[in-house]
């Protein structure tokens, strides 16, 4: 397994998302996940949107991460269990996270921003 990472480690990271495939992403309260990272190991929690909460756990090598995931939906309470991978990019604002999933049996894309410390 390739353990290089050219960019920075997500530890301690908080990422906003900016858009999905999967559904329409309230710019006012979109979802916001929190990220650690230790040893080639992530895991996280996310909140908003659609989302009462969620957990996920994955791995990093390089500047890609895979993780397994599980949410509840404010809409209705279902639990929803998918996996997926980032590719972490770094633009003129920080990091981002392209994220590659399935859901409904579909391909999905989402796009998530690093939230700038104040």
């Amino acid at each position: 397994m390739n353990t290089h990472t050219a960019l920075p480690s997500l530890d301690g990271r908080t990422f906003r998302m900016i858009s999905s495939t999967t559904s329409a992403v309230n710019p006012d309260a979109p979802s916001v996940f929190r990220y650690h990272e230790q040893d080639g190991v992530v895991w996280g929690d996310y909140t908003g949107d659609t989302v009462t909460f969620g957990r996920f756990v994955g791995t990093r090598a390089g500047d890609v991460i895979s993780i397994n995931f599980v949410h509840v939906l404010v809409a209705d309470g279902a639990v929803v269990t998918g996996s997926g991978d980032s590719d972490i990019e770094q633009d003129e604002n920080g990091l981002r996270l392209v994220e590659h999933y399935e859901m409904h049996g579909e391909p999905q894309l989402s796009v998530c921003a690093e939230v700038a410390e104040n």
